[in-house]
């Protein structure tokens, strides 16, 4: 039975994501070294509130002229700025309909982003993750996202970059369903509002129709309800590796990578019973079937994940593997969230920021999501396996690129 995105190749999103996504995000251009407000470090940590200096209130003298701060590193996936708002649209924003003269739809294979800081009286405001996507359904059992989306709290915004179209800031906050006017920004109102764009280095107060504002490749927005900022926070991002651009062809009953663990759960994974709400029937109805992939990398070796998880003499879980090749087939009549926490407990394996199925050392996720690509910062066993996402677990030495799959027929 198929489902999902189907048999495909990244090969040729992966050239022009490698050509696309190389850069950094926004330059640091003038003023002081002091370290933007809202920043985090080199450790990717979420980010403290802001400490920026703001300019006088609007109701006394005006602000001087801004300038931008000294770009401060930030990993990808690094949450920037204090929780305000709930995760993904709101209820006006995009649930699956056109909106903004945009379709939700599966992802296109290469994305490039801008970057959008909100603050209010000189604090930084965290950007949701999932504002544009959509999650699967029964009928639609790939869900679907906007070319325009968010995947974290980073403030980066995803661009579709498959056609070359630009998009506007309003687009965006469209799909977000969230007010943006001379007064009123995503529901907070103020005076006055002020929208700064850094365009490779140069920072211009935008004067136009909100709404209006071309989004900047890689360049940084920021907007200030109320009191202004006297320097302006940029950034320069470690983006994932680039793309592989030989895709790996992942063959029914095949191995990808070196043999490392047996196969089958362990003694104690699943053993019939139900694991983490998941049961183990000899005959599953697969109303609900996708794949996602598992790539574990320690130290540059690809150690193949072992054929069989999840599959019993007396019944096969509803998330399972068949081969070596690193796919998760998710097979279930009713559907819900599988997660990686899921998949390795019916494993019986630890999973960890130090541990991956016993091989310890210091774990960096990476997912992609046909093209969309990202450092993953959160909770490992929360990663939620949903139709063609391809995970990499890597275990100590960086990898120099992420590995692309043409994939096979499902079974």
């Amino acid at each position: 039975m198929q489902q999902g995105l189907g048999f495909r190749s990244l090969a040729t999103g992966a050239f022009l994501a490698l050509a696309i996504t190389g850069c950094g995000g926004g330059g640091g251009g003038g003023g002081s070294p002091a370290t933007p407000s809202g920043a985090a470090g080199a450790t990717g940590a979420s980010a403290p509130a802001s400490t920026a200096e703001p300019a006088s209130a609007a109701s006394d003298t005006p602000a001087a002229t801004p300038k931008l701060a000294a770009a401060t590193p930030v990993i990808d996936g690094t949450t920037l700025g204090d929780a305000n708002w709930p995760s993904g649209s709101t209820t006006s924003g995009g649930t699956g309909q056109a909106i903004g003269g945009l379709s939700c739809a599966v992802r296109g294979n290469t994305y490039t982003y801008t970057h959008l800081s909100i603050y209010q009286d000189g604090r930084l405001l965290a950007l949701p993750a999932d504002i544009g996507t959509v999650e699967p359904t029964m009928a639609a059992q790939t869900g679907c996202a906007y070319p325009l989306h968010t995947v974290d709290s980073s403030g980066k915004i995803r661009m579709d970059a498959t056609t070359g179209t630009s998009y506007t800031l309003g687009q965006f906050f469209a799909i977000w369903g969230e007010t943006l006017g001379a007064t009123s920004v995503a529901g907070i109102s103020g005076s006055p509002v002020t929208i700064e764009v850094n365009d490779g280095g140069t920072l211009t107060t935008y004067t136009g129709d909100p709404a209006s504002l071309v989004l900047p490749v890689h360049g940084e927005v920021t907007i200030e309800i109320g009191t202004q900022l006297t320097q302006i926070p940029t950034y320069t991002w470690t983006d994932p590796p680039p793309f592989d651009p030989s895709p790996i062809t992942l063959v029914y009953g095949g191995v990808v990578g070196n043999a490392f663990w047996p196969s089958g759960n362990t003694s104690t994974g699943g053993t019939g019973a139900n694991v983490d709400g998941l049961i183990c029937a000899a005959n599953m109805s697969e109303l609900y079937h996708v794949h996602a992939h598992i790539a574990i990398v320690k130290d540059g070796q690809t150690l193949a994940l072992p054929a069989n998880v999840g599959i019993l003499a007396q019944c096969n879980y509803e998330m399972h593997t068949h081969d070596s090749t690193g796919i998760v087939h998710i097979e279930t009549p009713t559907l819900k969230n599988f997660t990686l926490g899921q998949f390795f407990d019916i494993w019986g394996e630890p999973l960890t920021s130090t541990n991956i199925a016993g091989v310890t050392g210091t774990v960096v996720a990476y997912i992609n999501d046909n093209g969309d690509s990202r450092r993953y910062m959160g909770e490992l066993r929360d990663i939620e396996l949903i139709s063609h996402r391809d995970i990499t677990l890597q275990i100590g030495t960086p990898v120099s690129t992420l590995a692309t799959y043409s994939w096979y027929e499902p079974q």
